[in-house]
């Protein structure tokens, strides 16, 4: 019998209006819940001064960086805190940063023109938004303007097509994907409750460039009187190193790799918690780290390997084979990337291969 195209495209334009009408119907529940103002445009909140494409954080907005920062398609990111005056976070060293209602927490994504040349000049892709209120974190992506004047909410994400060159002079073309609010959650929840995922003591415990001046950025925050009980002794405040940082050992760099990449799914209360396999930082466990584990549900994303990891064997390790994968059935993370990261699968490869 034969198809009849006409439904399968009819269908597919009623599942696509379904999913916007969902969205929208989640957007209007915030708004009427929400005690946080949240706006169209990304220059409404006041985060930056001067001309919003220069990202100059206005007074109270303050940047950071991650030591090891998530790999998404090779975009770089600048990322900016907004703390509610008069209040303060709470130092701990296993999760991220519990911070207080009203926080902000901006990110956004660009590309030079040329990798070997930043003074060429970049583009601003997307700004994400993740407002901390009463109820819980709501995630708001906000897509730049092509003249780069402004951003503006889209609340199903989109799709906008990238080119750069690379460090080689290569050039790479793409479709570049801005997650709607919905998929945020996928990678943002732990237990079916949104949280923040880069800003934890591990990932900020390093320097960062303010205005000329290097600083640690947790003795900077407490400085700044947002960030209270940081230990006096500092070397037992947990750190991850830069996975790119070549002069690190092979072991911290995968771990801090893993951690990073993956473990905000593959943990014990993440949306791979069924899994078994838990790459975060704190896992001590040989198995549950996926040394000859073999798969809960082995489907096509397994390859027809047996094990996560195969010591000694990057092909025949399942983790390897995702991460070189492409194929929306296979690869992992399933979200966020189009590319695969030649450096990554390369630091997976050689720590594979370097276990008896």
């Amino acid at each position: 019998m034969g198809i009849n195209k006409f439904n399968i495209r009819k269908s597919s334009i009623l599942i696509f209006f379904v999913l916007v009408m969902m969205v929208n119907l989640s957007l209007t529940s915030i708004q009427n819940e929400s005690s946080i103002s949240y706006h169209e445009k990304l220059s409404d909140y006041g985060f930056f001064v001067g001309n919003i494409k220069d990202q100059a954080p206005s007074e109270h907005v303050l940047p950071y960086q991650l030591n090891s920062p998530l790999f998404s398609d090779y975009a770089h990111k600048l990322r900016f805190v907004k703390i509610p005056s008069g209040t303060q976070v709470s130092y701990n060293a296993d999760s991220v940063l519990q911070f207080p209602v009203g926080t902000a927490i901006i990110k956004t994504f660009f590309y030079y023109t040329d990798e070997r040349n930043p003074s060429k000049g970049r583009r601003l892709i997307e700004t994400r938004v993740l407002l901390h209120e009463p109820q819980g974190w709501i995630s708001l992506p906000y897509m730049w303007n092509d003249d780069q004047a402004d951003a503006r909410l889209e609340v199903t994400g989109g799709n906008t097509p990238v080119s750069f060159r690379d460090m080689n002079g290569k050039i790479i073309k793409f479709d570049y994907t801005v997650p709607n609010m919905n998929q945020c959650k996928s990678c943002h929840e732990r237990n079916g409750i949104m949280t923040p995922i880069g800003p934890s003591a591990r990932q900020l415990n390093g320097d960062h460039d303010y205005e000329g001046v290097n600083e640690n950025q947790l003795m900077k925050w407490e400085k700044e009187g947002i960030l209270t009980g940081l230990p006096k002794n500092k070397s037992s405040i947990p750190h991850l190193v830069n996975y790119t940082d070549l002069t690190q050992s092979i072991q911290d760099r995968a771990h801090a790799y893993l951690d990073i990449n993956c473990a905000h799914c593959h943990n014990k209360s993440g949306q791979a918690q069924t899994s078994g396999l838990y790459l975060d930082w704190k896992t001590t466990d040989s198995t549950a780290y996926g040394f000859y584990k073999t798969p809960i549900a082995a489907g096509r994303g397994s390859g027809d390997l047996k094990v996560d990891i195969q010591p000694g064997v990057p092909s025949q390790s399942i983790l390897w084979y995702r991460m070189a994968s492409t194929d929306p059935g296979v690869m992992m993370p399933e979200l966020g990337r189009k590319l695969i990261h030649a450096e990554g699968v390369v630091l997976i490869s050689e720590w594979i291969k370097s276990m008896k």
